[in-house]
């Protein structure tokens, strides 16, 4: 029995999602369905949010540490940032037969921010700039292989699950360990020189694994050996840019990639991404590689990203961000040495941690892991047991107190348990 942490009313949401099984497929999609929670603990559907809380259509009230998988970098509606949309919606539209100059002023400013932007493209979904950056890659130097490290998103090329794709669409690519410089030079040279992208998430974030940030000297040697064997460098910045620094992952850690992807956190939940790089790379788009939508160039997530990145800047938010990020990650670290007899682990950056559970042959960790997760929720902080959390702008001194609070008390219950 769980001491003092009732479960959660959500009859609401169960109800809901027995009727979504008989019209979508699954209820709902891809990594938001109930099996990559704790099936019964938490809820499905989501009705409201404000600041770096939200609320689910039973009513209940959580501090939001997922901020919707990493867009939400300031908080959820946040009016300066709605305002500016709702004007361009109502003054002058936003989905036309031509273009509007926001792209310009967009690209502009990742000249000014990103240490490999000379030119910029911009998309909707971060699989849409990893599969545009692969594209590029290959038209630029006449090359088929690419070698990936991280998750990149749905498409045929880099999808996990393989169901409904033919091998020849992914034959072509191959896997290397993050950290792990011996084994990218053996998928280079088993390629033969046909290497046209090395594509990588230069903070590591795997699935349901701890965080890694890079070793030291490791980032350079990618670069070097991507150089080396005639590819072109990306960095996946889709969650750590905007967010890692306001130059990305990149600017913080001293490494600049021929071309990186941008998405997330850019435009504060407005959906938009962005594949930027050296010019020569970028110019294939010009005649050799298509690449087109009718919603493409739609303006409202271009004046959503603008206003959060001059938000960003002006509140120097990513500095907040990450001093309350120490903060909280100290605290959560101290708690975890007082029960290090429980086998839960902090790994992380201040603005991303994770909280993960030390395998063991018996398989315990697992019900630990769920056993601590399904507390958390039921106290209201809402974290995911298999994917890092975030820190918003937004979340205050005592939202992160809370949750302090309450992995505290669940850490005690597992001491006691286990």
């Amino acid at each position: 029995m769980m001491p003092t942490f009732e479960k959660l009313n959500l009859r609401n949401s169960f109800t809901e999602f027995e009727k979504a099984k008989t019209l979508i497929p699954g209820g709902v999609m891809g990594i938001r369905r109930p099996y990559n929670f704790v099936p019964g603990e938490y809820p499905i559907y989501f009705d409201h949010a404000k600041g770096g809380t939200v609320y689910d259509i039973d009513g209940n009230k959580y501090y939001d540490f997922m901020c919707a998988y990493g867009p939400i970098i300031i908080g959820h509606r946040e009016k300066e940032i709605d305002d500016c949309v709702i004007a361009q919606m109502q003054e002058k539209g936003f989905c036309f037969t031509l273009t509007q100059t926001y792209q310009n002023r967009l690209a502009e400013k990742f000249n000014e921010l990103i240490p490999c932007a000379e030119m910029s493209l911009f998309v909707t979904t971060g699989s849409d700039a990893t599969t545009l950056a692969i594209r590029l890659s290959r038209a630029y130097t006449g090359k088929k292989k690419v070698v990936r490290c991280g998750y990149h998103g749905w498409h045929d090329w880099c999808v996990e699950v393989k169901g409904g794709i033919p091998k020849k669409l992914y034959e072509d690519v191959s896997e290397f360990k993050y950290n792990d410089i011996e084994s990218l030079e053996q998928c280079l040279k088993e390629n033969k020189d046909d290497t046209a992208a090395v594509i990588i998430t230069p903070l590591g974030h795997p699935l349901a694994l701890k965080i890694e940030e890079p070793k030291p000297g490791f980032l350079k040697d990618v670069k070097a050996l991507a150089h080396k064997y005639g590819a072109v460098l990306i960095f996946d910045e889709i969650r750590s840019g905007f967010r890692v620094s306001i130059g990305g992952a990149q600017k913080y850690y001293g490494v600049t990639p021929d071309m990186a992807v941008f998405g997330k956190a850019m435009a504060n939940g407005y959906p938009i991404s962005a594949v930027t790089g050296k010019k020569e790379i970028l110019k294939e788009a010009e005649a050799n590689v298509f690449v087109s939508s009718t919603f493409f160039p739609n303006s409202l997530s271009y004046v959503a990203s603008l206003k959060t990145i001059e938000i960003l800047q002006r509140d120097k938010i990513l500095d907040n961000i990450w001093e309350k990020g120490k903060r909280f990650n100290t605290s959560i670290a101290k708690i975890l040495e007082q029960h290090s007899e429980v086998g839960a682990e902090l790994s992380g950056i201040p603005p991303m941690m994770y909280i993960s559970f030390e395998k063991d042959e018996k398989g315990l960790y697992k019900k630990k892991r769920n056993d601590f997760y399904a507390l958390l929720v039921r106290r209201g902080i809402f974290l995911q047991p298999y994917h890092h959390g975030y820190i918003c702008y937004r979340h205050t001194e005592e939202d992160l107190n809370n949750a302090v609070q309450a992995i505290e008390e669940s850490m005690l219950y597992l001491r006691d348990s286990y």
